[in-house]
């Protein structure tokens, strides 16, 4: 019988039988020993697959990429098990590029991923694009013999506009004479396969920081990279032994833990997010809010063709440019707020950030502060409430 989403997920990668415990245990190791030569010799010949070595995988780190890819829509999804989201984006880049290629990466992206390529693709010989996220079909027109990949994110980091990931995949894909081809890579964090069938929207590689809803509790670090291609999936896997990433088994297992929750915090953050955003949507010291899943959000109808839901990550542009010392008013007062660079857990967060310093590609025309939120568990009136006071003490030393 074939089951839904969130029943696969409780029930994925947990031990066999209808007695003993629920859980997998944490299996922490470095060396795994063999009886014989040619056993040793079988096994290391599947080491991705097989438990060699610790750095390659134990038993846990196994069965939480079996249950990251039943959230996943698409049939024979495999997952690479990385320490971190910006590891699985870069293990996932460098699988794929050589001395020569040309890679174009959306202009949006998370910015440890762009330092990374500028800084480290380029110096292996890779040239480095960036890109309109509204490019759409027009893509095609950026696509040389050279581009062997296409680095996408929707929605964009921090300031969240939407990508057509359909429309770029296959305009890219179809403008592409790349010897090896064109390989369409999406970091899919935001919404992750619970909501965004990425894979199935056009991107052959698909990565999500797991140190954020997966593991869902702000309590370790974690990346996962999923592909349907076998040899995609071998060329990650060996780029990551090769670059030595390995997950570790406490954050492995916490993220097993996280997993089972996964639908119903998802849905609660996306509830709670809604109605955070619909106050400040009507807030007048809010010239315009940055979420997708808000009808105003210029994205909101890719986000309602391609998505099933949003996630508790959102912007807002204030009205008019605010000094330092009012917006550190309205930050250092609030209660439920958190001020932290992550998101993903069960508290809420803000973030003051200027999307003026790392754009090439397009320009950010928004002159007054923005901010960012993640909208965490607790109740939204509470939030808003917090947000409510702080509005106040934003006006009262504007």
């Amino acid at each position: 019988m074939a089951k839904k989403t969130d029943t696969r997920l409780m029930h994925a990668a947990r031990p066999t039988g209808r007695s003993g415990f629920v859980n997998l245990p944490s299996w922490r190791g470095s060396t795994v020993v063999f009886d014989t030569l040619a056993t040793f010799d079988e096994m290391q010949a599947e080491r991705l697959t097989n438990v060699v070595y610790g750095r390659l995988g134990t038993p846990t780190t196994k069965a939480l990429a079996e249950a990251l890819s039943e959230i996943e829509t698409q049939p024979g999804v495999r997952n690479v098990i990385v320490g971190s989201g910006l590891a699985a984006n870069t293990v996932a880049l460098v699988s794929c590029l050589e001395a020569g290629d040309h890679v174009l990466i959306v202009d949006t992206v998370y910015s440890p991923v762009r330092s990374f390529a500028d800084r480290h693709l380029a110096a292996f010989g890779v040239d480095v694009e960036y890109f309109d996220p509204a490019a759409g079909a027009g893509i095609a027109d950026l696509v040389r013999p050279e581009t062997r990949a296409l680095f996408c994110e929707t929605p964009g980091s921090q300031t969240f506009e939407m990508l057509d990931l359909p429309a770029v995949s296959a305009a890219s894909r179809a403008a592409a004479t790349h010897r090896k081809g064109l390989v369409v890579i999406a970091d899919n964090t935001w919404a992750t396969p619970y909501f965004f069938d990425a894979l199935g929207h056009g991107a052959d590689i698909a990565t999500i920081a797991c140190t954020k809803y997966i593991l869902g509790h702000s309590d370790g670090m974690l990346g996962a990279i999923a592909t349907r291609d076998e040899a995609r999936y071998k060329a990650a896997g060996l780029t990551a032994n090769a670059y030595g990433h390995s997950a570790g088994s406490e954050e492995t297992w916490l993220a097993l833990r996280g997993i089972r929750t996964l639908p119903v915090r998802m849905r609660q953050h996306q509830d709670n997010a809604r109605a955070v955003a619909g106050w400040l949507a009507e807030e007048a010291r809010v010239a315009r809010v940055m979420y997708p899943g808000h009808p105003s959000d210029p994205g909101h109808a890719l986000w309602r063709r391609d998505f099933t839901g949003a996630s508790g990550l959102l912007g807002i542009v204030l009205d008019k440019d605010y000094p330092v010392s009012a917006i550190a008013a309205f930050i250092d007062g609030l209660e439920l707020f958190s001020l932290g660079a992550s998101w993903g857990g069960y508290e809420s967060l803000i973030l003051h950030f200027d999307p003026h310093q790392y754009r090439t590609a397009t320009s950010w025309r928004e002159t007054s502060p923005t901010l960012r939120l993640h909208v965490g568990l607790e109740d939204p009136v509470d939030l808003i409430d917090d947000l409510d006071a702080a509005f106040r003490r934003l006006e009262g030393t504007a």
